[in-house]
């Protein structure tokens, strides 16, 4: 089975403190479905194309179990806290492998 990737690329945060909120409530949740973080911020270089402020990848199981997170009310409820304030680019990608 190929692995799901959460893949958001945030283009505007006005209120850090909201996105603070977001990141401690959803962690547990989309831990809870088999999430691992892979990327959360942190340094960074941009060499082509429009320049993302943060970029976050989380890794789960299975496209499947990817979307079935995002569209959970409890991370749904989480997102409420961040949205009004934060905009970003998010996809579910589903991996691929050459093994």
């Amino acid at each position: 089975m190929k692995k799901g990737y959460w893949i958001s690329l945030y283009t505007k945060i006005d209120n850090q403190e909201n996105l603070k909120k977001y990141a401690e409530t959803v962690t547990p949740i989309i831990k809870s479905f088999g999430g691992k973080p892979l990327v959360r911020g942190g340094k960074y270089e941009n060499f082509e194309g429009e320049n993302f402020s943060r970029t976050v990848v989380w890794e789960f199981p299975s496209f499947e179990k990817a979307v079935e997170c995002h569209n959970s009310k409890e991370y749904l409820a989480g997102w409420d806290l961040a949205k009004s304030t934060t905009k970003r680019h998010m996809q579910v990608v589903e991996g691929f492998s050459t093994e």
